[in-house]
């Protein structure tokens, strides 16, 4: 067999492990976000996540594995769309992010004076 032939099905192939491999993980993050949204109450909408990030990382092992990040929608009120993400590192969930973060946004003095007066 020519190098070229055995070259292009060692493509061929690794295509095939790669696409396997990334609806292995994808379902991972599905079940991920719908136990979150369970537990946190909100509707998962769509009920699918959405490939935002591919590349590669280090497990605390030292182990290189492919980091995937995710992007989903869900819904706490039933008629709103609030974004989510989920990032897996290999096979595992390496976070979740469901709700964002509040901060809180200090009023300044000139301002609070106004409304004293």
């Amino acid at each position: 067999m020519p190098l070229i032939e055995s070259f292009f099905i060692l493509f061929v192939a690794a295509l095939v492990w790669y696409w396997l491999d990334s609806l292995k993980a994808r379902e991972a993050g599905v079940l991920a976000v719908r136990a979150a949204c369970r537990e946190e109450g909100v509707q998962l909408l769509d009920e699918t996540v959405l490939g935002r990030f591919c590349g590669f990382a280090r497990d605390a092992a030292g182990h290189l594995k492919i980091r995937r990040q995710y992007a989903f929608e869900y819904s706490d009120t039933g008629d709103n769309r609030r974004p989510g993400k989920v990032a897996l590192l290999g096979h595992e969930i390496e976070w979740l992010q469901l709700r964002p973060q509040l901060y809180v946004v200090p009023v300044s003095s000139s301002s609070r004076s106004d409304t004293e007066i």
